[in-house]
């Protein structure tokens, strides 16, 4: 079996030619409410970025992994391991598909399904953390149905369109 390829989409490790997709990403405003980002990245930030895309989780306590479709290759999000703690064995997680088209479509499930299999078998961890937006109904939704467990509130955590907004953490833990 392999670890990061699903039915549909498979998982990969960031490229060079990747660099036109992330900065599309990491500049549309409409997802930096979820990823806590206040300013635009330049190219040659995210070309240094891409530089030192080898280091493993190890090194670089984070892992960005494309999401790209089995048919076209075409990548169409990321998925994150970030705050990686290999003394506590857990590892932070988030998810971004990148346009409208592609979301509710199953993508977003099974790239989580093949994140949680290779962190809890690969990596070993003990376990995965989100931190989601209270009004963020369909990650609620992506994580709970993968059995993430609600298990703190962190109010008025971030300041959205001048409105305070709670911060859920949710956690699922290996019992394996």
């Amino acid at each position: 079996m392999i670890t990061l390829k699903g039915t549909n989409i498979y998982l990969r490790a960031l490229e060079p030619e990747d660099l036109e997709f992330i900065y599309k990403i990491e500049n549309n405003e409409s997802v930096w409410d979820v990823s806590n980002t206040q300013t635009p990245y330049s190219r040659f930030l995210i070309r240094q970025y891409l530089e030192n895309a080898h280091q493993d989780i190890y090194e670089a306590k984070q892992l960005r992994l494309a999401i790209c479709l089995n048919d076209t290759f075409e990548a169409v999000g990321l998925i994150d391991l970030f705050d990686f703690d290999p003394k506590n064995n857990r590892a932070g997680v988030g998810i971004v598909i990148s346009s409208e088209s592609n979301r509710n479509s199953g993508i977003g499930s099974e790239a989580l399904q093949l994140v949680i299999n290779y962190a809890f078998n690969q990596l070993q961890l003990h376990q995965l953390y989100a931190n989601i937006g209270s009004k963020n109904e369909i990650s609620i939704s992506l994580f709970t149905k993968f059995g993430f467990q609600k298990i703190g509130v962190k109010k008025d955590w971030n300041k959205i369109n001048n409105q305070y907004e709670d911060e859920i953490l949710y956690q699922l833990i290996n019992h394996i």
